[in-house]
């Protein structure tokens, strides 16, 4: 069984500022509506850019150390044990960073609702994706900057007609 203490951490972020490594708890425990990682952050690093998701509900729980967290209003360091919740939208927006000279560990826990849509205001960005972040299930990922969207009927032509 999974332990968000010590576990598998198996998956990870590599790019500079964004590494990680971390486990998804939530499914290796059976869970199907509900996902939950476990993360640990080393110093320096953030686990994603600042987000928030048009159909998932996020809980953040601090397991070890002193995470900096991002939101609409603004920067502050949370305690260990501190909860956390980001709901849909864009009050939901969140990062979490590491500012820190030790590693922090946390547990995301997030409704798996799918299909979903991520929105990145710094980047400008929409993400959109087939199913829940986390899942096990793979399929259509896609990043768009905002702005770049194309008519509904773009490319689009009127069906023959046989006479």
């Amino acid at each position: 069984m999974p332990n968000v203490h010590r576990g598998n951490l198996d998956e990870q972020g590599d790019m500079e500022g964004f590494r990680w490594l971390s486990e998804s708890v939530g499914r290796k425990a059976g869970s199907e509506r509900l996902g939950a990682s476990t993360y640990v952050l080393p110093p320096g690093e953030a686990t994603f850019p600042y987000h928030y998701h048009l159909a998932n509900e996020e809980l953040l729980v601090v397991l070890e150390g002193r995470p900096h967290l991002r939101t609409p209003a603004g920067w502050r360091q949370l305690d260990s044990g501190e909860v956390v919740a980001f709901p849909v939208g864009e009050r939901g927006a969140h990062q979490l960073v590491n500012r820190t000279d030790e590693d922090v560990r946390i547990l995301m826990v997030s409704e798996m609702r799918s299909p979903e849509i991520s929105m990145y205001p710094d980047s400008t960005k929409v993400g959109v994706r087939e199913f829940a972040p986390g899942s096990a299930r793979q399929g259509m990922r896609l990043n768009f900057r905002i702005g770049e969207g194309l008519d509904y009927l773009d490319g689009e032509r009127p069906p023959e007609v046989d006479a």
